[in-house]
C-alpha cells in the first residue's frame, strides 16, 4: 500500500472513530458532520471525500463493527465440540462483545442501524453473506446429525440470538436490573432448550 492511501485509510479511521464517540456521547441527533468533523480533527472536505455524505460514514461504521461482532461469533463456534457448548460460546460471545465494546454495541442495537437494516436489508444481508454462511454451516450438520431441532436456519437464529438481542438493548438502555454477568450463566442452558431437540 503506498504513503497516500495509508494516509488515505487513516483518515478514514480517524472519521469511523469519532462518529462512534459523538453517537455514544450525543445520540443519533448528535451526529452530524460539523459533529464529526471537530472531534477528529478532520476537514469537512476529507469527509465527503471518503465518505460521501454523513449517512455513508454512519452506514461504514454499522458494518465494520457488524462484521466485527459476527466474526468473534463465528469463531466462538469454530471451537466448540458440540451444540449445547457452541450455544453457550455464541451467548457468552455476544453478552462480552456488548459489554467491551459499549458505544459500538449502542450504534448497532439503534433505532438508527434498525432503520437501515429495514431499508438495506438485501444489501447489509449479501455484504455478511460469508459471516451468516458460517453461522449456517455450522449450524445445518448439527440440524441434520439430530443434535438441534430440525428447524429452519432462520428460526434457529432467532432462538438463538433473540433472546441475547433483547438482553443487550436493555443492559445498553441502562435499565440497573440486568446483570451481563448472570445473563452469561442463565441465557446459554434456556436458549438451548429451545433449540434441544
Amino acid at each position: 500500500m503506498s504513503p497516500k492511501q495509508q494516509r488515505g485509510e487513516a483518515t478514514a479511521d480517524l472519521l469511523l472513530d469519532a462518529a462512534l464517540r459523538v453517537y455514544a456521547a450525543e445520540g443519533e441527533r448528535g451526529i452530524t458532520v460539523g459533529a464529526v468533523t471537530r472531534a477528529s480533527g478532520v476537514s469537512l472536505g476529507s469527509l465527503y471525500h471518503h465518505f460521501g455524505s454523513i449517512d455513508n460514514l454512519v452506514a461504514t461504521l454499522t458494518h465494520r463493527w457488524l462484521s466485527r461482532l459476527l466474526g468473534e461469533l463465528a469463531m466462538s463456534l469454530q471451537g466448540a465440540r458440540t451444540a449445547r457448548t457452541g450455544i453457550r460460546a455464541l451467548v457468552r460471545t455476544y453478552l462480552a462483545f456488548i459489554q467491551e465494546h459499549r458505544d459500538a454495541a449502542l450504534l448497532l442495537h439503534s433505532s438508527t442501524t434498525d432503520r437501515y437494516g429495514m431499508a438495506q436489508g438485501t444489501e447489509l444481508r449479501d455484504a455478511q453473506e460469508a459471516r451468516l454462511s458460517a453461522f449456517a454451516q455450522w449450524i445445518q450438520p448439527r440440524v441434520d446429525s439430530g443434535e438441534l431441532a430440525p428447524l429452519p436456519l432462520s428460526l434457529i437464529e432467532s432462538l438463538a440470538l433473540g433472546p441475547v438481542v433483547g438482553v443487550a438493548r436493555r443492559w445498553l438502555s441502562g435499565i440497573d436490573d440486568v446483570d451481563l454477568d448472570k445473563a452469561a450463566r442463565i441465557l446459554p442452558d434456556r436458549i438451548w432448550r429451545s433449540l434441544a431437540p
